[in-house]
């Protein structure tokens, strides 16, 4: 984790605290080695910082390649881990650097609806977390933001235990699979949000 990481994480969480007053729960579930992906649902372009501010290992996420030729936008992101995609498309550049980022033990960060939701309830996700949990033995971790983002007014991030995908990772990943993954994955988000709802 470099200095840039610490001193913009430092910053986010002081906003966080100040602005929002953030609640953090279950920050302790995240493993303290070893590859980790955080699958969360989206609902605010604060999202990516928020859930990597709460916890204490680095987070990656990507980030649409238009940004990366933003000059001073790209070095920042890049300081911060993240790996270029190109939207709306199959990208087999992004998915094998993901692949490679989870095999060097790296926390990756996903948000499996692809896009923010525009009434805050958790949409219809795609294969993208199935695929990567599949690929990987790497422990995932459901994730979810309990919002809306209202200046002094509170914001939930709440991170769930590590979901038991033995029974998926047993059998070839064909569509079904990947498809019944993803379902367990958004079900465990729906259940932390129904959970800690106020």
């Amino acid at each position: 984790m470099n200095n840039y990481y610490k001193f913009f994480r430092f910053l986010f969480r002081k906003i966080f605290a100040g602005f929002y007053r953030w609640q953090v729960i279950g920050s302790e579930h995240i493993p303290k080695e070893g590859p980790v992906i955080l699958c969360s649902n989206h609902i605010s372009n604060w999202d990516p910082p928020l859930v990597g501010s709460g916890i204490e290992r680095q987070l990656h996420f990507m980030a649409k390649e238009e940004l990366f030729h933003v000059p001073v936008v790209s070095f920042l992101i890049k300081q911060f881990g993240a790996l270029p995609v190109k939207r709306g498309q199959a990208d087999r550049a992004a998915i094998r650097a993901t692949l490679k980022l989870l095999e060097e033990g790296k926390v990756f960060g996903i948000f499996p609806e692809g896009h923010r939701s525009k009434t805050g309830d958790l949409g219809t996700a795609m294969n993208g977390a199935a695929m990567f949990a599949l690929k990987s033995q790497a422990a995932v971790v459901p994730v979810a933001i309990i919002g809306p983002y209202r200046l002094f007014r509170p914001i939930k991030i709440v991170y769930g235990q590590p979901l038991d995908l033995s029974r998926f990772r047993e059998s070839k990943p064909t569509a079904e699979i990947m498809r019944d993954t993803t379902e367990y994955i958004m079900q465990s988000i729906k259940e932390l949000i129904e959970r800690h709802q106020e």
